[in-house]
């Protein structure tokens, strides 16, 4: 007899297709080389190329392009841009060489030569957004109630969901009705593809129940059954009418989510970012004394160098004095 739990009163089966083997319904047919080898990477990364080669041309760039035009593309950017963006146009650039068999200027030593010297003298640190911490999460909630009914369900979920998963923006925004099963301590949450994922083999991630009100669980619950979502994408657009769209929140749509709810705080929204709920996840999980292989299993980093990054700041808060 097969085991079927409920979720915001639609019926779920535990038994599903494996993650990574698209239905018959669901698999491509057809698909050229070209179409395969587009589909090695993930449409983020296409429309992010593709952008970035549009201002590489409004700039006056063009495919093909010599070293000089490259490297003084480059030494522009440098004025106004980090090193980590400058660096993403040059691979966009480089790539759309590459991809029509053309000799890529990026490989020139005066690109190389040009690029050294910008990472010397702007330095490579990254920026990294605040991390949204267990209280700072409660204090958003609070303001998020006092939104529209469906703003405000589909905010609280999202947020509460987006912490407790520890979820990427493109995770949390990637989630369908029918990735979500119930158990009786909480809920199992399917994650197809993510980041570190392109191919497929999926993983899941499982919230547990929390105490009232902040229960990531109850969340969900709440704004599945006000928005009659039976099927299909759970996190989606609400009008300023307080109407529930058919469409998927895009990932952007959740950093403006979370910067719009610090903002309401009297925070400044500038310093958080789609990934300040990941982070925050991380940050107080360490800070809850978690091992690094239980913080990897929930947000399932790859590299223990990643998690590192959150981490060894809240290692080096411990450190005793000496004095």
């Amino acid at each position: 007899m097969k085991n079927d739990t409920k979720l915001g009163g639609a019926t779920l089966a535990h038994a599903r297709p494996k993650p990574g083997l698209p239905s018959s319904a669901t698999r491509p047919q057809g698909l050229s080389v070209d179409g395969y080898v587009a589909a090695a990477r993930s449409a983020a990364t296409q429309r992010g190329y593709a952008a970035d080669v549009r201002h590489f041309r409004s700039k006056g760039g063009r495919i093909p392009a010599t070293p000089q035009q490259l490297a003084g593309y480059l030494a522009e950017l440098a004025a106004t841009l980090a090193v980590a963006t400058i660096e993403r146009r040059l691979i966009a650039v480089h790539r759309a060489h590459v991809d029509r068999g053309l000799d890529s200027p990026a490989r020139d030593a005066l690109v190389k030569q040009t690029m050294a010297g910008i990472r010397r003298t702007l330095g490579t640190r990254q920026r990294q957004a605040k991390a949204v911490v267990k209280d700072d999460l409660l204090e958003l909630l609070v303001m998020v109630d006092q939104r529209k009914p469906m703003q405000a369900a589909r905010d609280r979920a999202l947020l509460l969901i987006g912490f407790a998963g520890a979820f990427r923006r493109s995770e949390l925004v990637a989630i369908r009705r029918e990735d979500i099963t119930e158990h009786a301590n909480g809920l199992e949450i399917l994650i197809r593809r993510s980041k570190t994922d392109q191919a497929g083999a999926g993983r899941t991630a499982f919230i547990p129940y929390a105490k009232g009100a902040r229960c990531p669980v109850k969340a969900l619950r709440g704004w599945l059954e006000l928005a009659g979502i039976a099927s299909g994408w759970v996190f989606r657009s609400v009008s300023r009418y307080d109407k529930v769209g058919t469409a998927a929140l895009s990932a952007q749509s959740v950093a403006l989510i979370i910067k719009a709810a610090v903002q309401r705080t009297g925070g400044d929204p500038a310093r958080v970012s789609g990934h300040s709920l990941r982070a925050g996840y991380v940050t107080t999980a360490a800070e809850a004394g978690l091992q690094p292989y239980q913080i990897k299993e929930q947000t399932g980093h790859r590299s223990d160098a990643m998690l590192a990054r959150y981490i060894r700041p809240v290692a080096k808060r411990r450190i005793p004095t000496l004095l």
